[in-house]
Order: structure tokens, then sequence, then C-alpha cells
């Protein structure tokens, strides 16, 4: 091999190593408290691995992924978000959460609704003191008893997970 063809091999590798190069740096936009789309790299026992693009995958709960009392419809390939809570832990992976992006999302829902004065749907989970808890689509929030309807309710059951919509 002469000196010449030494040094394009040389020259080359060191082009394919700056396109990779970059082309991690243009993923390390990835922050903590985040939300990224990951691929679904494998399904291990209760845990699914997720791909997000980083030197580790992420490990997240398969019960995450499960509507309540249901059963977790994902495979390996499928995009999901998820919420990046820290880059690494002490074992190297990346800690992620499916439950913490579909808050943000939630929390995102909300706040397109308050400024444009839409209403929002939600469902009576519990009754506290002084009125309810409501879930809106995995975020809760208070329910005062006294707008619950137009006059005062003695028995609640029936409105246990029941949709309500106050009236304007």
């Amino acid at each position: 091999m002469t000196d010449t063809s030494v040094a394009q091999d040389a020259s080359a590798s060191e082009e394919n190593f700056e396109d990779l190069f970059n082309e991690f740096i243009g993923r390390v936009d990835i922050i903590e408290g985040a939300v990224v789309n990951g691929t679904i790299v494998s399904v291990q026992g209760d845990a699914i691995l997720i791909d997000v693009g980083l030197k580790a995958e992420g490990r997240v709960a398969l019960r995450e992924f499960a509507p309540p009392g249901g059963k977790a419809t994902v495979g390996v390939g499928d995009v999901v978000e998820v919420f990046v809570e820290r880059l690494e832990n002490r074992n190297g992976e990346i800690v992620l959460s499916r439950e913490k992006a579909q808050r943000e999302e939630v929390w995102n829902q909300l706040e397109k609704a308050f400024e444009t004065n839409d209403r929002v749907k939600g469902y009576i989970v519990q009754r506290v003191k002084g009125g309810f808890t409501v879930n809106m689509n995995g975020a809760l929030a208070f329910l005062p008893g006294s707008q619950v309807d137009i006059r005062p309710v003695r028995d609640v059951t029936p409105l246990m997970g029941m949709s309500r919509i106050p009236a304007s």
C-alpha cells in the first residue's frame, strides 16, 4: 500500500467519523424534561426497551402502555412518545416515562382549551372534602361540590364515574 492510499483511507474514515459525530450531535438536543419520540427495541417481561437516538436505551414499565384494566398493545418497531426524566442512571440507561409524556400532552391540551375558552371534559373519580376529584385524560383536578349541579346534590353515588360539563 502506498503512502497516498493510506492517506486517502485515513481521510475517508475521518469524514465518516465526522458525519457520524455530527449526526449524534444533532440528537443531543434531547434534554431532561422533554417529550421525545422513541422506537421500541424489545419487550422483555414486564419492561419495554426504547431507543430515543442516544448512546443507550431506556427501560419503561409495560404497565405504562396499558389502558386502565387492559393489556399493552405495543410491539417492537412502534414509535412512542416518552418523557426524558434523566439522561443516565447508575446502570447507564436513560430514565424514561410514558405516563409523564401523556400527562404533559394533557396539560398542553388544557392550556389550549384555556386560551381559547373551550370546555373540557372530565370524569368524577372520587369524593373528597368539599367536592370531587375529576380525571381529565390523566390530569387530576378538584371540582367544588357547589359546581356539580344547579341545586345541592344529596346522593353523589350516581355521579361517580360520570362525565360532567357544567351549564353555562
